[in-house]
């Protein structure tokens, strides 16, 4: 196209009667643009090479047609090669065997590839977007760091671009946490680098949060499971989340201011290459986000952390990691005054609230881990680690509510509309609570790694001691017109009408010590291979885990239980013409419970509370296709949940409690579909379908939907640039999800309350214009500096939908009636943003 374009302007210009000196100024510039175009369609990979033993090397050659580089003694290259079209590379050296890679990447796309070259045979491998990787077959999703830093949210991150996949919901985006597949936020498994991490335990409320564990900015490489996942994930019901920390090559700063906050992250690697080191600072402060609330308040939040990963190689057999964290949340929140109208047109009902009193809270979580990892040859490797995790959390409140109650003018045009013209109930609530917990978690783990001709073993032994001390002391007193609400399933009375002589009691009461120690011993062995079945390609997994753990401490009688968790994958990719790939996973899965699991509503340990078990059978598809000449993928899976032995909850914003009790079964079962590819010439879109029913049979009184029956979601993630302003970028971020069980009262009988609240929409919208970037560097002027630049503007809930998380009821003593006042959410939101890198 190119040359026709050409031929045809040398034409235009020859008939032209310009002078011979200006044909030939016009032809060169000609020349000059068509070179330009022609090479303007470039991606870059960049990565480390390494020899067998993780150690980097310099003077490899790097090579494609006629185009070549080298690598520095950092073991680092990085080479443009033509995008959208099949390139294959070759990486060479004289005392290593060459190793040629096949490429297929988009125009602009920046690919990061580490091949390990050694002496022993020839390496061939290929990376094409429609090949069969590795995660693929175990029906793991990859997500790029370059995607989770860029997409908007009220909470930007890794947990934000997961609740854009099928079977992942949250319908608060002031929390981090998610609910896979009908399972509750306790139901997940997160990784850093093999080391497996916690949450505070004591957060009631989204707005108190604050940060994830994941620090976004040290992030390399995320994985993700939804189900049916390996026997070398621990035991939990529902999703894997496996993260992986940068390796640095080179010194690198970045950072990412926001008016929500800052993050500043520094990585490095030594001169012979034995030390790399990476760590970042981040800072967040919600008040944005929570000004914009019906509520007035004085809130000040103060949410900051600091993470680093090292590494250090004593020899090209032993390396030894770390990886850090110290979090201090502080949460001080002061309520003032709040109005929220509700009902119908013909009937508005406004409740007007003013409190007294404050909350003060305050999170401090510190985590440490040591990895040593020996090769101890080609096929052998050997792991030890070491963590351990202290938290301490400390909840104080003492808020008085003082609430009206009454009818609104609805005189469209008149001086007073909106306001409360009639009261028809006042009242007031006294939330007292005193909840301090220190928690002390160790764990000693050995894992190994062999491989033998295609099959390679896995296994573990990991021995966890938890001691964990508790104090949870809340009350409730509620008062409606004068006279104080006697506690939820108790004889009733007749006030106003007549007098009641016996004592006062407070709404509700919850007082508790513990001083709990939980043992734990866990084992996994597991085998995969890869292999063929006439010419189709096959890949067999299956493994075991085993668990047992102890329960003692103040009061309570020491008890001791085991599981067994067998669980297999099997996957197929057919010799057919379409592109595609077929995948089947089962096992057994227990989750035996955690501290707070143990702890039942009255805040009293259960030892004897067993494991919840669930069986998963998956079903999963992958097509790759062409459309629009463009590569895109259909992703499907089916997946039924038959579940016993549940410990039911309710769930309170984000605070689970249980009943600690093994008395209900439980079932799921859905359809998960996502739809990814290149909607846009150069970027990746996608968008995600799923369907879920999951239902509970508490004490044989009959099934009903469990606090998680997200029944329908619908997303999108969409990228898109301005053709014009090409470095003009657009993210959209949309989340549609069906209504949750509950807004009914904590304490009431989930048979006789069986609402749903409002459907959870939302739209996030970022803008970006790049400055600098890798295909746009400058040698000099004040850009120079900036591997990276960038200015951004962010609009939050775009379409200013008011989404609800729970509701506050108000009793009116006269008529007996409580009304449920849905707490919204955020509203639209306005953020500027600013990223750069040294």
């Amino acid at each position: 196209m190119l040359e026709i374009v050409l031929h045809l302007s040398l034409y235009s210009i020859e008939k032209t009667k310009l002078p011979l000196k200006s044909k030939f100024y016009v032809i060169t510039l000609l020349f000059f643009v068509v070179s330009i175009s022609g090479i303007s369609q470039t991606a870059t990979i960049k990565g480390i090479i390494l020899d067998d033993n993780n150690t980097p090397i310099p003077n490899v050659n790097i090579k494609w047609n006629t185009s070549g580089t080298t690598t520095n003694n950092n073991g680092f290259y990085i080479f443009n090669i033509p995008a959208n079209q099949d390139i294959s590379v070759e990486f060479t050296h004289l005392s290593y065997k060459k190793v040629a890679s096949k490429f297929h990447l988009k125009n602009g796309e920046i690919l990061e590839f580490n091949p390990v070259m050694n002496t022993a045979t020839e390496q061939i491998a290929t990376i094409i977007i429609n090949n069969t990787s590795q995660r693929e077959v175990e029906g793991i999703i990859t997500l790029k760091p370059e995607t989770i830093r860029k997409i908007p949210g009220a909470n930007a991150g890794v947990e934000n671009l997961l609740l854009t996949l099928p079977g992942v919901s949250n319908n608060n985006e002031l929390s981090t946490q998610y609910s896979v597949r009908g399972g509750n936020y306790d139901e997940n498994l997160v990784y850093v680098n093999g080391i497996e991490v916690y949450r505070p335990f004591l957060i009631r409320s989204g707005q108190q949060e604050g940060l994830s564990f994941v620090n976004t900015d040290l992030v390399q490489n995320v994985d993700f499971s939804a189900g049916g996942f390996q026997a070398k994930y621990g035991d939990k019901l529902s999703s894997v989340l496996d993260i992986t920390y940068k390796t640095p090559y080179q010194f690198e700063v970045n950072t990412d201011l926001s008016l929500l906050g800052g993050s500043i992250s520094v990585e490095n690697i030594s001169k012979d290459s034995k030390f790399t080191g990476i760590a970042g600072i981040r800072y967040r402060d919600n008040s944005l986000l929570v000004d914009e609330k019906e509520t007035e308040t004085n809130y000040q939040p103060s949410f900051a952390d600091i993470q680093t990963y090292l590494t250090y190689k004593f020899s090209n057999k032993f390396h030894l990691s770390f990886l850090g964290n110290a979090s201090i949340n502080k949460y001080n929140y002061q309520p003032e005054t709040r109005q929220t109208n509700f009902g119908t047109f013909s009937n508005p009902i406004a409740l007007l609230v003013f409190y007294e009193g404050q909350e003060k809270d305050q999170y401090r979580t510190f985590f440490g881990a040591f990895k040593g990892t020996y090769f101890a040859n080609d096929n052998l490797n050997l792991n030890l680690l070491a963590s351990t995790y202290h938290t301490t959390e400390e909840e104080y409140f003492d808020i008085l509510a003082q609430y009206r109650l009454g009818e609104v003018n609805t005189d469209i045009g008149g001086e007073n509309l909106g306001e409360v013209e009639y009261s028809r109930g006042i009242g007031s609530q006294l939330n007292h609570g005193r909840n301090d917990l220190d928690a002390l978690i160790s764990n000693f783990e050995h894992k190994g790694d062999y491989k033998i001709n295609n099959n390679r073993f896995e296994w573990s032994v990991k021995y966890t001691h938890e001691d964990i001390r508790d104090r949870l002391i809340e009350w409730e007193v509620i008062d409606s017109a004068g006279f104080s609400i006697r506690p939820p399933k108790t004889s009733p009375n007749e006030q106003p009408y007549v007098a009641y002589s016996g004592p006062l009691e407070a709404f509700q009461n919850v007082r508790s010590v513990n001083k709990t120690q939980i043992d734990r011993i866990q084992a996994y062995l597991q085998w995969s291979k890869r292999s063929t079945i006439g010419s189709s390609d096959v890949w067999y997994n299956a493994g075991v885990r085993a668990h047992n753990w102890s329960v003692n401490g103040m009061g309570i009688e020491k008890t001791n239980q085991t599981v067994f968790s067998p669980r297999a994958q099997f996957a197929i990719k057919p010799d057919w013409k379409k592109d595609m790939l077929f995948r089947v996973a089962t096992g057994l899965y227990y989750q035996p419970p955690f501290y707070r699991e143990l702890r039942d509503a009255n805040g009293v340990v259960q030892p004897n509370v067993k494991a919840q078990q669930s069986y998963h059978i998956v079903l999963g598809n992958d097509y790759s296709f062409k459309m629009w000449d463009r590569p895109f993928k259909l992703t499907s899976e089916a997946y039924y949940k038959n579940l016993n032995d549940v410990n039911t909850y309710t769930l309170e914003n984000v605070r689970i409690r249980y009943r600690a009790s093994n008395n209900a079964k439980a079932y799921a079962y859905g359809l998960d579909m996502r739809l990814n590819g290149e909607f846009v010439p150069g970027t990746e879109s996608w968008f995600s379908f799923g369907y879920l029913k999951t239902e509970e049979n508490i004490d044989e009184r009959g099934y009903i939907a469990r606090p998680t029956d997200q029944r329908l979601k619908f997303a999108a993630l969409f990228q898109d640039y301005v053709p014009n302003v090409p470095n003009l970028k657009v993210y959209l971020n949309l989340v549609y999800n069906t209504g949750l069980p509950g807004g009914s009262p904590s304490y009431a009988d989930v048979y006789e309350y069986q609402n749903r609240l409002p459907d959870y929409k939302r739209a996030d919208l970022g803008l970006q214009f790049v400055l600098v970037d890798a295909n746009k560097q400058f040698n000099s002027g004040w850009k120079k500096p900036f591997k990276a630049l960038s200015f951004g503007f962010e609009i939050y809930n775009m379409f200013d939908v008011q989404n609800s998380i729970t509701n506050t009821w108000v009793r009116d003593v006269y008529t007996k009636r409580q009304y449920g006042i849905p707490n919204y959410l955020t509203p639209r939101v306005f953020n500027v943003r600013t990223t750069m890198k040294f």
